[in-house]
């Protein structure tokens, strides 16, 4: 008997593309120049960008319970608003610091989430769509009731709350620059480190065994169950964290308002409609496609913005064309083509052959 030497395969699972590896250190550069904005940009540009940052949290938000749990929402404005008035409460009634307001707005979101998962859940495809739009309705008229933040005509922050929020005092000495330009700019910070930690949590939990078990929720429900994986739990999960999230951009966003009102907070266009506009443009189902909706979705607002309500009926027909010849939005008829990911989540299994001995084997 002799040793023998036979080929054996060496498998490799990697998510890591040359366009990522790329990517990532493209983003750092990003968001030190975003961080680095307020020195050099006008006011306008900062609320502009705060726009972007907070419609893009928003996308994301929803891109994940869409695009990879299959939870199509039209209420998430449900948790935008639950959010702000929660902020509003905190800093309004307990006179409480608007930093502290945020964190509350999505604790507060977040915990809206609990019993209202327990009903749509009980709900699939349009009726679950449905579901959340009436939660949302349910929520919007409660709080027109309460007559301690303005009813149904909204109230404002306390004169001072925003300027006396922690660190825009230290910002308006640190660039001299006046409270309302200061408060801007501590709320752009605060965008942007949000946009930056969301991305960064869909991203990682994409990437983990979780992400592997939410892909396979979507995509087959029973088969999912039969190896290990409970629907039910993981749904839950993302949806807890989504209106986590949510629920503290809607706080952020009219802490930078400094006035809130039901209808307002409560938009089904502004926190719905353009957020689903936004993911089915640039593409559903990756973490990239939000970043380019959002991207067109500012310009074609600055365009059309001057059209009235022509601006609707012209963003409803790009968005039409846009799933009629490209199904997976702008992103995706890109990456196809390219075969580019910036942010990888597939496992791309590769091999290579090792020589191996093998013992009690006769050569032939």
């Amino acid at each position: 008997m002799n040793d023998h030497t036979l080929p054996s395969p060496a498998w490799t699972v990697s998510m890591r593309t040359r366009a990522s590896s790329v990517s990532a250190a493209a983003a750092l550069v990003v968001v030190a120049l975003a961080f680095a904005v307020p020195f050099f940009a006008t006011r306008a540009v900062l609320q502009d960008l705060f726009f972007i940052l907070t419609m893009l949290v928003l996308a994301q938000g929803w891109n994940l319970l869409a695009g990879y749990a299959g939870l199509v929402s039209v209420g998430q404005q449900a948790f935008v608003g639950f959010g702000a008035y929660a902020m509003f409460a905190a800093v309004s009634l307990l006179g409480l610091d608007p930093l502290a307001g945020i964190l509350i707005g999505g604790l507060a979101a977040a915990a809206l989430a609990v019993p209202t998962a327990f009903f749509v859940f009980r709900l699939e495809g349009a009726y679950f769509a449905v579901g959340t739009w009436v939660i949302a309705e349910v929520v919007r008229l409660s709080l027109a009731q309460w007559k301690a933040l303005g009813g149904g005509t909204g109230t404002s922050l306390p004169s001072g709350a925003t300027r006396d929020m922690a660190g825009v005092r230290l910002v308006s000495d640190w660039l001299g620059v006046r409270a309302a330009q200061a408060t801007d700019i501590v709320c752009y910070w605060l965008a942007l480190l949000l946009a930056v930690a969301t991305v960064g949590l869909i991203y990682r939990l994409l990437r983990s065994r979780h992400g592997l078990g939410l892909a396979a929720v979507r995509d087959n429900r029973e088969a999912a169950r039969s190896i290990g994986v409970d629907p039910l739990r993981i749904k839950s999960f993302v949806y807890l964290v989504v209106a986590l999230v949510t629920g503290l951009t809607g706080a952020l966003i009219y802490v930078q308002k400094a006035r809130i009102s039901p209808d307002a907070a409560f938009s089904v266009p502004d926190w719905t409609a353009y957020v689903i506009f936004i993911v089915v443009i640039g593409g559903i189902g990756t973490i990239e496609g939000p970043i380019v909706g959002v991207v067109v979705f500012f310009v074609l607002r600055n365009l059309l913005a001057d059209y009235g309500s022509w601006y609707l009926l012209i963003l409803g027909l790009i968005g039409i064309v846009i799933m009629l010849f490209a199904p997976s939005g702008l992103w995706g008829l890109f990456a196809n083509r390219t075969g580019i990911q910036l942010f990888p989540v597939r496992r791309i299994l590769t091999g290579t052959h090792n020589a191996q001995t093998i013992k009690g084997v006769p050569h032939g």
